[in-house]
Formats: structure tokens, sequence, C-alpha cells
């Protein structure tokens, strides 16, 4: 048996035609769709990159006890669990934040890595002299991408459609192997949204105003026809990535490795390019543009294709499908205590569902659940944020060392066994002494865009626009979330920073 797992950042799934609106044509992605059972109801579990990627390699939702970080000495990842039972695993990547600081110990995990350069603020191409800003432009631009850019003379040379074009040869090479995992992860359609000339040609024809392919994130501020634009550059993006997914894909078809592979494609989060007037993440609510995900599992020969699948699902169950897929069982293999569960028991009609509910967020920012039917978002009771303490043995983050900014607040760091569901050591720290340098990272205070409490029901507003005032279903979705954060180990002070009770 083999396993891959294709995962492209930032999808909103609204833009792929196994969803509906097909706001992209992405052929190869519907391609593996048809081959593949289609989760409908996916969720995102911590958030946004890195965090994601630890639910994903862990199993267990970590956005309850710390923020962007690395993987913890503690954790028992997937590449390593799969190493003990003779699996061997490969990764391809062009997401540079797995080589940042605060992006540790997560290749690591895998037996062989390649890492493609030059995405977005990777410090690739070297130059002493910084190149000059474009003369009129929109949104960001940065002087390292200016100088990674230099190095594209065609679609090929984007890091993205080089990085799946090796998958698709390390797969080539190692065809007639078995017992392995393959990880292909481009970066696309992340931004900024860069794109060659022949695909930038044709959306410049509508579009006059001055350059814009990278936005800022927050609410949106742009004129409606910079708006299209941007919406048009991430759709061609988007298209450019499914063109090189294809690449991969025809190596199946060329050894009919489609009878004894599984196929898993999906993605971190989503993205917002406009609706409910945002673009990106990290600002705002986790609207489901953000957090509900595609998902499509392709089993060997192709067993259940076709079927789509309504029960809740989450990211942490891709972990326990893996080790299942390999004969290997998730809950005696896994050192740590699982929030996932294996996919195959729903694709094999063993099991109608997973759970009733799921929780999602960012750490120190709104908690939020859902059962399906309703999406609840709780922000936080007071407006310091408090009580909140990242835990960790790794003390890094996005780009720099985890810590406070001024020596004195080093006395309020302490250390111990404080997890409830591990005795390794860790840092406790007060969130209130921690300052990130990446402003949309920061949760010292909730701000205005999510200080309050929102409620929606999916089956009359699957899109979100009408928050509701019902008290009673307010109460149920509380009584819902303070039982999920239980379940997920959440360390008591959570429940007192959302103003909840920690006892039912």
């Amino acid at each position: 048996m083999k396993a891959i797992v294709i995962l492209l950042d930032s999808v909103n799934r609204h833009f792929l035609g196994l969803y509906g609106q097909a706001l992209a044509h992405t052929p190869n992605i519907d391609r593996l769709a048809k081959k593949s059972v289609i989760f409908d109801n996916h969720w995102a579990g911590s958030l946004p990159c890195m965090p994601a990627r630890r639910d994903l390699f862990t199993g267990r939702l970590n956005f309850l006890e710390r923020n962007w970080g690395p993987m913890e000495p503690f954790d028992h990842s997937l590449g390593e669990a799969l190493r003990e039972h003779g699996v061997y695993s490969h990764m391809v990547t062009d997401h540079y934040h797995y080589f940042r600081t605060g992006g540790e110990n997560y290749v690591q995990q895998f037996d062989t890595y390649a890492f493609v350069r030059g995405q977005e603020l990777d410090p690739w191409v070297s130059k002493v002299s910084r190149p000059e800003s474009a003369a009129a432009f929109i949104g960001k631009r940065h002087p390292q991408y200016e100088l990674n850019r230099t190095a594209f003379h065609s679609e090929a040379d984007f890091p993205s459609p080089k990085t799946l074009k090796q998958a698709a040869e390390w797969l080539e090479s190692n065809k007639d192997e078995d017992r392995f995992l393959l990880w292909a992860e481009a970066f696309d359609p992340h931004e900024p949204f860069d794109l060659p000339q022949e695909r930038l040609h044709p959306i410049l024809h509508s579009y006059s105003g001055p350059e814009y392919m990278w936005p800022e994130y927050g609410v949106v501020d742009v004129p409606d026809q910079a708006l299209a634009h941007i919406r048009s550059r991430y759709s061609a993006l988007l298209e450019m990535a499914d063109h090189w997914v294809g690449k991969l894909l025809d190596v199946l078809d060329r050894h009919n490795l489609w009878e004894d592979t599984t196929v898993i494609f999906t993605s971190d989060h989503g993205y917002l390019l406009g609706e409910h007037s945002f673009f990106a993440k990290n600002y705002m609510p986790v609207y489901n543009e953000i957090a509900r995900l595609p998902l499509t599992v392709h089993l060997p020969g192709g067993a259940h294709a076709g079927t789509r699948i309504q029960a809740l699902t989450q990211s942490v169950d891709l972990y326990p499908t893996l080790l299942e897929s390999f004969g290997i069982d998730p809950q005696r293999s896994c050192r740590n205590r699982l929030h996932g569960k294996s996919l195959l028991p729903l694709i094999n009609g063993q099991s109608d569902k997973l759970r009733d509910e799921l929780i999602y967020g960012y750490f120190g920012k709104n908690v939020n659940i859902t059962d399906g039917q309703w999406v609840y978002f709780r922000s936080a009771g007071e407006a310091d944020n408090r009580p909140l303490h990242v835990y960790t043995a790794m003390p890094t983050t996005l780009g720099h060392a985890l810590g406070p900014s001024h020596i004195e607040d080093l006395k309020a760091i302490e250390a111990g066994a404080f997890l409830s569901w591990t005795e390794y050591p860790v840092y406790r720290i007060p969130g209130h002494v921690i300052r990130t340098n990446d402003r949309t990272q920061s949760f010292l205070h909730t701000g205005d865009l999510i200080k309050a409490h929102r409620l929606f029901d999916l089956s009359a507003d699957p899109c979100q626009n009408n928050q509701l005032f019902d008290e009673d279903a307010e109460k149920q979705m509380i009584y819902k979330l303070i039982s999920c954060m239980h379940r997920h180990d959440a360390p008591e002070e959570q429940f007192a920073r959302l103003g909840l009770q920690a006892r039912l």
C-alpha cells in the first residue's frame, strides 16, 4: 500500500467545481474527485498555517494551548509513527515556514524531504541592495519577494509548479516500491498572487488600475475593479496549481498506481476574497470560507468513489486515517491521546458519524464550534483577554523567539508539567507579556472585529450573512462548547477567558 497527500495552501473551496460554484477551472482536482470519496463537511482545527500543520501531523488540536509554533518534543508525529511500522515517508514542499524560526521539527519527521525555494518572504535570492518598489501598486510588496521573482523566467520556474513536478518525479522513480507516504505540499494559492505572463495577460484585459497581487489582511478597502482583479488572480493561481497537480496524477495513470494507492487532497485553511467584506484570515471571525475545507479521499482500487459524506470531519482525522490505511492501529501506536478519528469507518459504511460537534480557531482569539447546523463564535469575556497562557517546551513563534519584551516579565514565566495530557514539563508564559512581530498573529486583545459572540444557522443561512440572536440556541451551543473543550484537553483558564463555567 502507498499513500499520497496533496495539500494546497489557502484554498477557498467555493472556487472548486466539486463544491458547486467552480469559480476557478480545476480539471485535475475534479479528475481526482471523480475517483474519490468527497467530504462535504470537513473543517479546519487550529489556525493558521503552522498550527494547522501541527494538527495534521499529531492528530491533536493545539490552538487551546499555544499559538503558531514548532512541533513540540512530546508530540508523536505522523512520520515518526509510520517509520516505527516500516513505512517510508518523503515530503516535497515550497512552504518556507517549515524552515523559519517557529517552524522547527516538522520536516525532520520525514525520512527525506525536498525544499523548493522562493515563495513569499523566503530569504533566497541574495542581494545587498534592495530593489525599488513599483511606481504605483495596491496592497503589499516586499523587497525579498521582488528579488525572488527575478528567478522565475517561466511557469516551470515558479515554486509551486517546481514542487509538484518534483513530487511527480519522485513518484515516478519509486513507483515499484511499497509502504511509503509521499507528502506533496504546494504553497499556492497562498498570496502573493503572482503569475507568469501567459496566465496574467488575460486577466489584465479587464483591469486598468495599479499593480495589485498581494492584498492586505483585514477589511476590504479597495475599489470594486481591484477586488474583482485580485479574485481573478487568486483563481488563476489556483488553476496554475491544478495544472501541476495533473502532472502527479499522470504518473498514477501511467502506471495504474490507483489500484494500490490512497490519495488525499485537502488544504490547511481557506481564505476570504471579499466575502463578509474581508481579505485573507487572522483578523476577522473565522467564517466558513476560512474554516470549511476541501477533502477528497481515493482508496486503492477506487472503492466507494463518487460517494459524498456529510458527517463532520476535521484536519486531525488525517493522522489516524493514514495510519489505519497502512494497517496500523492509531490508538495503540500513538503515544499521545488523539483527538482525530479515522475516516475509514465513514467511508466503509461502518459508521455514520465520528462526532456530534467540533471546535476550531486561533490561539487566544475566539473559540468556535459547529454541530453541522449551527455555528457559534465565542469571544473573550474581558477586553484584556485574560487569563491566557502559552504552554510550550519550544518557545519560538513566527520568525522569532517567544518571550516577553521586558526583562522584568521573565519572572512571570513558570515551568512544570502543566498540561493534563502529558507529563512533559513545559513553559507557561502569560499571554499579556508576549509580543509578536507579526501583528496579524497578536492575541493581546481580541479586537473590535471578533469581540462579539456570533450565532449562525447554516441550514437557513449557509453563507453566514445573518447573525441570529436566539437565546435557547446559544445556550445549547455553549453547553456543547464546554463539553467539546473538555474533550480537547483545554487548560482551565480558557473557560474563564471565554466567560464559561469550567464544569457542566
